[in-house]
């Protein structure tokens, strides 16, 4: 393991210190404006400090602390590439993502490590489809992949049955919102400030300026990136975009194996995807701060940020309601999304998805654990958008789409993003 997570108590010092910012901010001209303090944002913000090493830089966070939202409630996975289509922006950011990611990490010693993984077949079906996904990932350009056989699988994971497996090295596990406050660190120091509960309203052109008006008053720069994760369709719309698409909240719920089961997992396991159906499916993965997460699973959210089985907002619920590719996507995977909601409410229904692949997995070894909402960009077909979605308004640069592997791919991104500045 390369570095060390930091405690709640020293996260919560750094929020702080991010926090007390904005007092002993004077200037409100700068020469990059991000909004967002995701992970997406704060590697934007890192990129474009490296090229311009006077530049000011302004980060603005509408919550009281960064990457509080899906930077800092998914799995901590670093990916591969494995599973994108040859040449799409995911298949050529993840893997230099990756290559970036582990070098910052080390340089700044975020704590990370890559334990790989193993992506289980069960049966001979599911083994054909990994063939593909193997061919797919080698395409990709990753390296080392190998089968093995149901005797070889248990070699590396002695409580998971396969018929088959493929073993993927090139994956590992990270502290993402320690990577984020670090980017953040390295982008402002001594030229730029992170700006919490930030509120930005509108954005508009004059010239070549940008001026972004938010609930502290308005910024200006000439350079404009939006990275609104969960909210960046609506703050498109604010800046001209019109591209059709939605963004449809999934919430992911997870469970955590207990203390005395967490022995039972020693890399990641993950299943073989389904073609069929628009998610991954149960996984389990080893957290760098320690212990084994299992899932998640993925349900339609009536709250773009509520995190709770019972959360509920009005505007969100229309917006998603409102959509016509809302209701072709439930029309054609219905089925699918009924047991997904039966996982979400039945802790028997996710052991029995989970023990697919590790069937001596016990109910009492498996305890309810965290959420987190996936901000899946949706088009009017009712088909989940695949690739990334970057587009350029009238005022900044948008990230629209940026499901997974956008944490590992985040550095990469940046420079995407700077390109098209």
């Amino acid at each position: 393991m390369q570095g060390t997570p930091g405690s709640w108590d020293e996260r919560r010092d750094t929020a702080e210190a991010f926090r007390m910012l904005p007092s002993r901010l004077v200037k409100t001209t700068f020469d990059l404006i991000v909004v967002g303090g995701g992970i997406v944002g704060a590697a934007t913000a890192y990129q474009y400090r490296q090229r311009h090493p006077s530049a000011r830089i302004a980060i603005l966070e509408k919550e009281a602390r960064p990457a509080a939202h899906q930077t800092g409630r998914n799995s901590g996975v670093i990916h591969s590439g494995l599973y994108y289509k040859p040449g799409s922006l995911k298949a050529r950011t993840c893997l230099s993502g990756y290559a970036q990611l582990l070098d910052f990490c080390a340089e700044n010693a975020v704590a990370h490590e890559v334990c790989g993984k193993i992506v289980v077949a069960t049966d001979a079906q599911e083994a054909e489809r990994l063939r593909g996904l193997a061919d797919r990932g080698t395409e990709n350009g990753l390296q080392g992949l190998r089968f093995v056989d149901a005797d070889q699988a248990r070699e590396i994971e002695p409580h998971i049955q396969a018929y088959e497996a493929l073993w993927v090295p090139q994956t590992g596990i990270v502290d993402y919102v320690g990577m984020t406050e670090k980017l953040l660190e390295r982008a402002t120091d001594g030229h730029g400030s992170v700006r919490l509960n930030c509120r930005v309203h509108g954005l508009k052109r004059s010239g070549s300026i940008s001026h972004v008006e938010t609930s502290e008053g308005t910024y200006e720069a000439p350079h404009v990136v939006v990275c609104a994760g969960l909210q960046s369709d609506r703050m498109a719309a604010k800046d001209g975009v019109r591209n059709g698409i939605r963004i449809v909240p999934f919430r992911g719920d997870y469970y955590d194996l207990t203390p005395e089961a967490a022995h039972k997992v020693r890399h990641l396991v993950y299943p073989v995807p389904d073609p069929e159906f628009p998610f991954l499916g149960v996984h389990f993965t080893r957290m760098v701060e320690g212990g084994v997460e299992c899932g998640p699973n993925a349900v339609f959210s009536f709250a773009r940020e509520g995190y709770s089985k019972t959360a509920f907002d009005a505007k969100d619920s229309t917006s998603a309601l409102g959509f016509g590719g809302t209701w072709r996507l439930f029309a054609k995977h219905w089925r699918y999304g009924l047991g997904e909601y039966e996982r979400a409410f039945s802790k028997l229904k996710f052991l029995t998805a989970l023990q697919k692949m590790m069937p001596g997995l016990q109910m009492e070894d498996i305890v309810p654990g965290r959420a987190g909402i996936r901000a899946q960009a949706l088009d009017q077909a009712g088909k989940l958008v695949d690739d990334f979605v970057i587009e350029r308004g009238e005022a900044a640069v948008h990230v629209i789409n940026a499901p997974s592997p956008a944490a590992t791919a985040s550095l990469a991104i940046g420079e995407e993003i700077l390109r098209r500045l």
